[in-house]
């Protein structure tokens, strides 16, 4: 199966700018069904993490006021072209993801 998470990276002046956009449904537990008038079960990240290399460089706490597919951009410093990056994620049940990407 296709990693739910793409990642497009690129280095000037030193520092990786990072995008990535996560597919997930992101449901706050808030929001009713239109056809059956049930509320959708909650369905969100609760925790991103970016690694470069072994060295932790980003970890963000989300919940349920995220959007569905988020993007996620930052800018780091420190990393060179062939770099290895992680991104991972966990949500509230229990699903998670992960990718590496060489850094471009």
């Amino acid at each position: 199966m296709a990693s739910s998470i793409k990642i497009r990276t690129s280095i000037k002046d030193g520092l990786t700018t990072v995008r990535s956009i996560i597919r997930h449904p992101m449901d706050s537990g808030y929001i009713k069904n239109p056809e059956t008038g049930d509320t959708i079960p909650a369905h969100y990240i609760e925790k991103v993490t970016v690694h470069h290399g072994d060295k932790l460089v980003l970890q963000c706490d989300w919940g349920r006021a995220v959007s569905a597919n988020p993007f996620l951009s930052f800018i780091f410093s420190g990393a060179k072209t062939g770099d290895t990056l992680r991104i991972s994620w966990a949500d509230n049940k229990g699903e998670s993801d992960s990718i590496e990407a060489v850094i471009q």
